[in-house]
């Protein structure tokens, strides 16, 4: 058992990728090639505000050191 303490903002988590072959090819809106993307999206927005959030704080502790 692990006595780490959590990261209290950890480093968002890509969404996992579709396998190729579960698309069913009947035209579904959306296909979850579309909801990938989607997903895909908000992770890369969910990522650019944590590395903000992480450049901000490692500006401030360099200002207190």
């Amino acid at each position: 058992m692990s006595d780490a303490v959590p990261h209290p903002d950890p480093k968002p988590e890509p969404p996992e990728a579709p396998d190729i072959n579960a698309c069913c090819a009947s035209g579904c809106d959306p296909c979850i090639f579309d909801l990938h993307d989607m997903a895909m999206d908000e992770y890369r927005q969910a990522l650019r505000a944590w590395q903000a959030r992480q450049d901000a704080a490692n500006a401030s502790q360099q200002r207190t050191d």
